[in-house]
C-alpha cells in the first residue's frame, strides 16, 4: 500500500456505506477497504480520526480554464480548500480555443479536469468583474462544425457540449443556439448541458427538448424560470424530463439557486440529481464561495449526508457516464476528500440575498489524489 487513511468515518453512496474503517490505495488507485488493511515497510498511514473521508469530489459545474478566460478560477487551488478532485469545466472554452484549454490548463493540472465543449467559438470569452457579454447572442460565433472536430480529438477530456441559452446569455435569440448546440450533440453522440438564465426561453421550453442523459444546470434557479407552478407543484414537464433520465442539476453561481426555489422543490421530492458550485471568479467570494459551503447549504436545507455526498460523488460520475469516478471501491481512481463536519451557526447566502441560518457545515481538511496525499506547493 502507498497510503491508508485510518480513524475516518468512510462515506460512501456508491456502496452504501457509512463507516468508521480504512482506505488504502497502490498503483494510483483505491485498493482495499476494510478494518485492517495490510501495511508495507513504505506505507504512509494518515490518521483522520473524526473526519469524514468521501471518494473524491466531483463538482460538476465550474470554470477553471484560469489565465485563459476572465471568469475562471484555479482548479488547484480549489481542490485545496473544496476537496475537489474532479472539477468539470462547463464551456469556458469553445472550439477556437479548446486547444490552449487543454496544453496549458488541463494537462498541466495534478487534479482532474473535465469539460464540456462551449458550442460558442470562444466559450464564455467576456464575463469577469465589468463585462458581462452573452456569448450565445451572436449566431455568428456558433460553429457547429467545429465543435464537432475538437470532440472527436478529444474524448478523453470532453464530456459533452454546453450551450447558455436566456435573456442574458442569448438574448433576443432565444433557444436558437441550443437547437444548434443540439445537433454537435446527436453528431458526436455526447450529453448537453444547457444553462438556462431569465425567459425567454422559458424553463418548459428548454426542459422539453432535452433527452435521456443530458443536464439542466441552474435546476433550482430563482423566479422567473422557476420549475414549479404557481401552487407550488412540481411542473408536470419537469417530472417527465427527469423519468425520461434528464439530469437535473444545481450550478449555484453568482445568479442561479434560490432557497425558495430549493425549498419547494424538496418539499416536493425532488432532489437535485448533482449539486455543484458553477464557482467562478464573480461568486467565489460570494454567494456561492465553494463547493463545500454549496453542499452544506443542501444538508441544511434537509438533505441527508448521504444523499448530499451521492449528489457530489456517485451520480456526478454516473451522469459524465465516468464509473470509475465517484466511488471508493477497489479498482476506482485514488482520489478521496476528507472533509469536516462542523456544528455551530452558520450563515448561508443565496443569490436573491436571503440567508439562512444552519447549523452545519462541511469544510475541506484534505485531499487524495491518485492515492497520494496531495497538495499543492
Amino acid at each position: 500500500m502507498d497510503l491508508i487513511l485510518t480513524g475516518g468515518r468512510v462515506v460512501d453512496p456508491s456502496q452504501s456505506l457509512d463507516a468508521v474503517t480504512e482506505v488504502g490505495f497502490a498503483g494510483g488507485k483505491v485498493a482495499a477497504i476494510g478494518q485492517s488493511v495490510p501495511r508495507g515497510p513504505t506505507t504512509v498511514v494518515k490518521d483522520v480520526s473524526g473526519l469524514l473521508v468521501t471518494p473524491g469530489l466531483i463538482d460538476m459545474h465550474t470554470h477553471v480554464y484560469w489565465g485563459g478566460t476572465s471568469l475562471s478560477i484555479d482548479a488547484e487551488e480549489f481542490a485545496r480548500t473544496s476537496a475537489v478532485t474532479t472539477a468539470i469545466d462547463t464551456g469556458s472554452a469553445g472550439p477556437g480555443n479548446f486547444t490552449g484549454f487543454r496544453k496549458h490548463v488541463i494537462e498541466k493540472s495534478q487534479t482532474r479536469i473535465l469539460a464540456y465543449l462551449h458550442i460558442s467559438h470562444a466559450g464564455i470569452y467576456a464575463f469577469g468583474h465589468g463585462i458581462e457579454v452573452g456569448e450565445s447572442e451572436n449566431m455568428k460565433l456558433m460553429n457547429p462544425a467545429a465543435a464537432v472536430e475538437v470532440v472527436e480529438a478529444n474524448r478523453d477530456v470532453i464530456v459533452g457540449m454546453k450551450v447558455r441559452v436566456g435573456r442574458y446569455s442569448s438574448g433576443d435569440q432565444g433557444a436558437a443556439p441550443l437547437d444548434i448546440a443540439m445537433q454537435v450533440a446527436d453528431a458526436t453522440g455526447v450529453p448537453l448541458m444547457a444553462h438556462i438564465d431569465e425567459p425567454p426561453p422559458s424553463y418548459d421550453d428548454v426542459v422539453n427538448r432535452l433527452r435521456p442523459g443530458d443536464v439542466l444546470t441552474h435546476c433550482f434557479r430563482p423566479f422567473p424560470n422557476v420549475p414549479y407552478s404557481g401552487q407550488g407543484k412540481v411542473k408536470a414537464c419537469v417530472e417527465a424530463a427527469r423519468k425520461r433520465g434528464v439530469f437535473f442539476d444545481v450550478g449555484h453561481g453568482g445568479g442561479s439557486f434560490a432557497f425558495k426555489t430549493a425549498r419547494t422543490m424538496l418539499a416536493n421530492g425532488f432532489l437535485p440529481d448533482t449539486i455543484s458550485s458553477d464557482v467562478h471568479v464573480l461568486c467565489i467570494n460570494g454567494p456561492a464561495f465553494d463547493q463545500v459551503t454549496t453542499l452544506s447549504k443542501f444538508l441544511c436545507l434537509g438533505m441527508s449526508l448521504s444523499e448530499v455526498i451521492a449528489a457530489s460523488t456517485c451520480n456526478a460520475a454516473y451522469a459524465l457516464k465516468r464509473p470509475e469516478l465517484g466511488s471508493l471501491k477497489p479498482g476506482s481512481v485514488g482520489d478521496a476528500s476528507i472533509l469536516s463536519l462542523d456544528e455551530g451557526r452558520f450563515d448561508y447566502v443565496d443569490v436573491v440575498g436571503e440567508h439562512l441560518i444552519g447549523d452545519r457545515k462541511l469544510n475541506a481538511r484534505g485531499v487524495v489524489v491518485a492515492g497520494k496525499w496531495w497538495h499543492p506547493a
